[in-house]
């Protein structure tokens, strides 16, 4: 069985959760000069499509960008590239985790429009941490230079994961997003990541942008969250079929033939990618107690 060494992390008690255990990051390993972005929500509530086309909208406004998938499934940037990329963790295993043998077309490729590529992976089921992950990607893209000339890095983060280990991108970011639907599950997954993000932002810099409602003809259930705990939605995506038709067609809603409904999604996209870049105001949100979610969105 294969050991992934974790000589980079750290497992302490940290000020940043009470009374957890939270993975610590070499300090060293500082992205630069990029506006960072975390994506989180719900398993399968859209983070991928969601982070694949806000990575499309900032290379339309003229940034060069950088997606890094976080999720085992390696999936992330398949509708950018239109196939599943080797992860960093399996170029790392090939070279026996012998990293100055690596070059940069190992594991980073580029997609459509120029968005750049790397699915970091994660360690087998049971086994490791994903902190560990997200830390050699880092390590290794600062030892190739190549955050030097890149705008803007968005991790896509596995499901509604919390733990040490895949709130690791949150040292990184300087937002996170969460995506949502109109619905409890999804909701109640988004005050937990609140809790996480609040418990980061005690040490590092990250702090809430805000949230993108997806698959979401209606916002009331949202709304009424945002209200409660202080959060605000920068964007709302129906749930279209042309959404569903491009994940079947490997390809991004930008390749996606014209239409009015379309072009409205479009231009949504390249809305929020411009008002994160302008930057945003960070959010200071209360999260709930999980009865207190119960009895807010109508069950008795």
């Amino acid at each position: 069985m294969t050991h992934i060494p974790v000589t980079e992390i750290q497992r302490t008690r940290r000020a940043d959760g009470e009374g957890s255990v939270q993975v610590q990051l070499d300090p060293s390993l500082k992205i630069g000069n990029a506006k960072v972005f975390a994506i989180y929500g719900k398993g399968g509530i859209g983070k991928s499509t969601t982070s694949s086309n806000l990575s499309v909208a900032f290379s339309k406004l003229g940034k060069r960008v950088l997606q890094i998938g976080c999720d085992p499934k390696h999936d992330s940037t398949f509708t950018l590239t239109k196939k599943l990329m080797p992860t960093v963790i399996d170029v790392l295993e090939s070279v026996n985790f012998h990293a100055e043998e690596l070059r940069p077309e190992d594991f980073v490729y580029e997609g459509y429009n120029g968005v750049m590529c790397v699915e970091a992976g994660g360690p087998p089921a049971g086994t490791g941490c994903g902190g560990y992950v997200v830390g050699q990607t880092v390590k290794l893209l600062k030892e190739h230079h190549l955050l030097e000339d890149t705008d803007v890095v968005i991790f896509d983060v596995l499901g509604d994961v919390v733990c040490g280990g895949f709130a690791a991108p949150l040292q990184h970011a300087d937002r996170a997003l969460i995506v949502t639907a109109n619905d409890f599950d999804s909701i109640f997954a988004m005050n937990r990541i609140v809790q996480a993000i609040g418990a980061k932002a005690k040490n590092y810099n990250v702090r809430l942008g805000g949230v993108i409602a997806n698959r979401s003809a209606a916002t009331d259930q949202i709304d009424k969250f945002n209200e409660r705990i202080g959060l605000r939605t920068m964007a709302r995506f129906p749930d279209l079929d042309v959404i569903r038709r491009s994940r079947l067609k490997k390809a991004t809603l930008f390749e996606m033939e014209a239409s009015p409904e379309l072009e409205a999604v479009q231009n949504e996209y390249l809305r929020l990618a411009a008002s994160l870049w302008v930057g945003t105001e960070p959010l200071y949100a209360e999260p709930m107690k999980d009865r207190e979610i119960f009895d807010l969105l109508g069950f008795d």
